[in-house]
């Protein structure tokens, strides 16, 4: 929706971005749980489950204890959502074709209008329902409203009088078609540009019962746009609060579970597994050519500088490589850290795999190539679109990387042919066709040194970026990587913002956890 709500013909609009900052976080939050996706709130739900057995039976909970810990999990996972997530948007619900929701909605609402025409039709006619519904489009044409839009909220009020409407409609002076008229102009002055073409529409309906019925629903759409508008005014708002609100709902949820299982760890067991994995393999250095080490280049070799911020990073950084089937992500039985972030963090994961094999494909095959080829720049590009198409579905279960790469070895050598055709260079032979078939083959195994190379180079640009603090400028890309180097700082800094955001929220819980991890280390 356009942040120009009233597009200069609401001359007020200028105080619209002071108002709309004025809404408490907490109001703002508190409110959405119908807009919040319903995975998010099964995810709640379903959270609520007990690790293991307790010595002690549980403590009965009352639904109600039950209903407000959902709600806290559901209002932070909110705040979380719109903050970290800036393509949020809040999108009309449309209810399933043929379902029963959906039938007894349209025979419902069939019945009221039903009874609308027949009143309207009546001599004299009765307007009982026709007030009742002017009645709500007045309260919904005054919720777009900000308390610098004076002059529109008399007009509205003044036109849209009720006692004066009833009064009207007693003595048979009633208007209801001028009504109408201005109901629509005032929902052109409102609507957002992109309901221009719906407003317009309404001005060609002239019975009353289909134009009302047509108000109602482009005013649904209008509460949608004045939704999302009022998220993307309070997101810059909302940045500032919203750590301070996690890491409340999060305390405040935290304090709600029975006693024994607060007592449990801090009912914090996985994450403080998680952090202690971190730790450990910092130490060891047993993840040591998988991942960089926290405070030095991967393979160096040098002993990590185990610090809370270099075990954060490296913790992190092993959400890069996690198994989502066979391990349980960092989180707790009802309170969430970055289990929030799963979904984000597996996508990333997904997406780092794929330029990884990406990489490794365009390394091996401008290794292969002649220096004229590998060097002309429109060659490279169309090669490289030509591999992100053949790789693009990588994420599906159904998706088969060594098929993949089976074709995109012929297509490379078809593409490297013909480029050495158009330059006047040397065919590419049989054999050194065989052997870039066979390279871009053995890619397909996690353990092929050359992707292995590219996956470390890509963690240690990662784990570079992120000790590098919030500085705006990114490191210099590892060598080997600059065929992906658009694409891979894309992903970084949406690694390194959700890494960032989430240590803010939690820092205090990973600190305390750390303090007695690194003292025993």
């Amino acid at each position: 929706m356009s942040e120009n709500l009233d597009k200069s013909r609401v001359d007020e609009a200028g105080e619209s971005e002071s108002a709309a900052s004025e809404q408490g976080l907490e109001g703002a939050v508190e409110c959405s749980d119908e807009t919040l996706p319903r995975k998010v709130k099964s995810d709640s739900l379903s959270s609520q489950r007990v690790g293991r057995p307790h010595s002690s039976p549980p403590r009965l909970v009352t639904v109600e204890e039950l209903l407000e810990t959902a709600k806290g999990v559901t209002n932070m996972a909110l705040a979380h959502e719109i903050v970290v997530n800036g393509d949020f948007r809040i999108n009309a619900v449309e209810l399933a074709e043929g379902s029963l929701e959906k039938r007894v909605k349209e025979i419902v609402h069939k019945a009221f209008w039903d009874c609308l025409s027949v009143q309207l039709s009546e001599d004299p006619p009765t307007y009982d329902h026709a007030i009742k519904l002017v009645g709500e489009i007045k309260e919904t044409l005054l919720s777009f409203l900000l308390p610098g839009h004076t002059r529109l909220r008399n007009q509205i009020t003044e036109v849209l009088d009720l006692e004066l409407i009833k009064q009207e409609a007693e003595n048979g002076a009633l208007d209801i078609s001028k009504l109408a008229e201005f109901i629509v102009g005032m929902m052109g002055v409102l609507c957002a540009p992109a309901r221009d073409e719906e407003v317009k529409a309404l001005k060609d309906i002239k019975e009353i019962v289909p134009l009302f019925r047509a108000i109602f629903s482009v005013l649904d759409l209008m509460k949608v746009d004045m939704a999302n508008f009022a998220i993307s005014s309070i997101r810059p708002h909302l940045m500032q609060q919203s750590v301070e609100y996690e890491r409340k709902k999060f305390q405040e949820v935290l304090a709600r579970q029975p006693r024994k299982q607060r007592e449990h760890k801090d009912s914090l067991d996985f994450v403080t597994q998680w952090l202690e994995e971190a730790s450990n393999d910092l130490v060891t250095q047993k993840y040591k050519h998988a991942l960089p080490a926290g405070g030095g280049a991967a393979g160096s070799g040098d002993a990590p500088l185990l610090t809370p911020a270099s075990v954060q990073n490296y913790a992190y950084l092993k959400l890069l490589k996690w198994d989502h089937f066979q391990r349980p992500f960092p989180e707790t039985h009802q309170k969430k850290t970055v289990l929030m972030d799963q979904s984000r963090f597996q996508e990333l994961q997904l997406q780092l795999e794929q330029l990884a094999v990406l990489g490794a494909v365009l390394l091996v095959t401008f290794s292969t190539a002649a220096s004229g080829i590998s060097g002309h720049a429109d060659f490279a590009e169309k090669l490289k679109t030509m591999v992100k198409i053949l790789l693009a579905d990588m994420h599906l279960p159904s998706f088969r990387l060594e098929d993949a790469l089976t074709s995109i070895g012929e297509k490379v050598c078809l593409e490297m042919s013909s480029c050495l055709s158009l330059c006047g260079s040397s065919p590419f032979s049989v054999n050194k066709e065989t052997v870039l078939k066979g390279q871009i083959q053995a890619l397909a195994s996690p353990d092929d040194p050359i992707r292995r190379i590219m996956e470390s180079r890509i963690l240690t640009f990662l784990e570079t970026y992120l000790a590098s603090g919030h500085q705006k400028v990114l490191p210099a890309v590892p060598g080997g990587l600059g065929p992906i180097q658009k694409e891979l700082e894309e992903v970084a800094v949406k690694f390194v913002r959700l890494v960032n955001y989430n240590k803010m929220v939690f820092c205090p819980y990973y600190d305390a956890i750390l303090s007695k991890l690194l003292l025993r280390s």
